[in-house]
């Protein structure tokens, strides 16, 4: 190797090693800057949990509404809020609007009751909501279709 080349290749290792050497200072110095915070104390509160009304709809039965919410405790800041809440229109409201079922297809016509039903299991139930965890709901049949006569013209076309 040439003393010209062997100086060249000494200067470059030299700069890579002094970048490195000003790369590891600066990640320190960065590391260092960052004060560790000190952990938050956790304040021991006597407010009990929150226990919230059902949703109840500014308009109708579904849709956009609010619930109060309540606790209890002797030195806490807040016992009372309101939260915005939402009951979906498509819902079976009739068990409780916060209870969502997943349900079974409709069964065969009862000819005795002229009633279909089918059952639904809890699917999921919002804002701690007190659901039963299967239901059953009827439906009346609808037309039950009769045999047409045959042989007979309508009216009129013959």
């Amino acid at each position: 190797m040439q003393p010209q080349q062997y100086q060249q290749q000494r200067r470059k290792f030299a700069a890579v090693f002094l970048a490195f050497i000003f790369i590891l200072a600066a990640v320190d110095n960065a590391e260092a800057g960052k004060k560790e915070k000190p952990e938050k104390k956790v304040k021991k509160s006597d407010c009990g949990e929150w226990q919230w009304s059902v949703c109840v709809p500014t308009s109708g039965d579904c849709g956009l509404g609010t619930r109060e919410g309540t606790r209890t405790g002797a030195e806490c800041k807040q016992t009372m809020k309101t939260q915005r809440c939402k009951i979906p229109c498509n819902w079976k409201k009739q068990f409780g609007a916060e209870c969502k079922y997943q349900f079974q297809a409709w069964g065969e016509c009862d000819l005795n009751t002229a009633l279909k039903t089918r059952t639904g299991s809890l699917k999921r139930a919002l804002h701690n909501a007190e659901c039963q965890k299967t239901v059953t709901i009827s439906k009346p049949c609808g037309k039950l279709t009769k045999p047409k006569p045959q042989g007979k013209h309508r009216a009129g076309l013959g």
